[in-house]
C-alpha cells in the first residue's frame, strides 16, 4: 500500500481516499452483518486485502473507521461556496442540498448506515459526542466568515451549538426509523430552528 515517490502527490492522495474508502466500507459491511462489537481490526484488513498494519496507517482504531465522516471535505467546500449575501442559516440549507445533489445513491446510503450505526451502537454514541463539538467549532467558524463576527463570540457560539443540537436531535430521531432519510430529517430540523423552534 506504499505509493511511489515518483507518482504525483494527486494521484498518491487519491489512492489513499480509495483505500480509506474500501477500509471503511468493508467495516462497516462487517459490523452490520455480525455486530460492532464481535468485529475485529484482523477482520476489517483481511476482508480489505491489507494487512493491519496498514489499517493502522489510515485508521487508529476501529471505532475511527464509522466516525470518520468522508463527505466532511465535501461539506466544508459547499459551505464555503455559497452565496456571501445568504443568511448562516440559509447557507447551511443550501450546504445540504448541494450535498444531497452531490452524493450518488450507493454511497449516500453507505453514509446512512454509517450514521445510524453511530447513534445505536452505546460506544460510538459516546464518542460522537467529540465529533459534535468539533462542529460547534466548525459552525462557529463557517458563521463567522459570513458575519463578520469572531467565531469566538457568544452569539456566533450560541447560533452553532443550536445547529449543533437540533442536528443530533434530528439525528437520534432518524436512528429510530430504519426508513428515515437522516439528510430530510435535517433540514427539517434546520427549518424548525430557522422558524424559531416553535411548539
Amino acid at each position: 500500500m506504499t505509493s511511489s515517490p515518483s507518482e504525483p502527490a494527486g494521484l498518491r492522495e487519491r489512492k489513499k481516499a480509495r483505500t480509506r474508502a474500501a477500509i471503511q466500507r468493508h467495516a462497516l459491511r462487517l459490523f452490520h452483518e455480525q455486530g460492532y462489537s464481535a468485529t475485529t481490526v484482523d477482520q476489517i484488513a483481511a476482508a480489505a486485502e491489507i494487512s493491519p498494519s496498514t489499517f493502522f496507517r489510515y485508521f487508529p482504531t476501529k471505532e475511527a473507521t464509522v466516525l470518520y465522516d468522508p463527505f466532511d471535505p465535501v461539506l466544508i467546500e459547499a459551505a464555503l461556496a455559497q452565496d456571501p449575501g445568504l443568511s448562516p442559516i440559509d447557507a447551511l440549507r443550501a450546504t445540504m442540498d448541494v450535498i444531497r445533489e452531490q452524493i450518488p445513491p450507493d454511497a449516500w446510503e453507505d453514509e446512512r448506515r454509517r450514521q445510524l450505526l453511530v447513534f445505536r451502537e452505546p460506544e460510538l454514541r459516546t464518542a460522537v459526542m467529540d465529533k459534535f463539538a468539533e462542529g460547534i467549532d466548525l459552525l462557529a467558524s463557517l458563521a463567522a466568515r459570513r458575519t463578520g463576527r469572531s467565531a469566538d463570540d457568544f452569539e456566533t457560539r450560541n447560533w452553532a451549538g443550536a445547529v449543533v443540537g437540533v442536528v443530533m436531535a434530528a439525528f437520534l430521531g432518524a436512528a429510530a426509523d430504519p426508513e428515515a432519510d437522516p439528510l430530510v430529517v435535517v433540514d427539517r430540523a434546520v427549518a424548525h430552528l430557522e422558524a424559531g423552534l416553535p411548539l
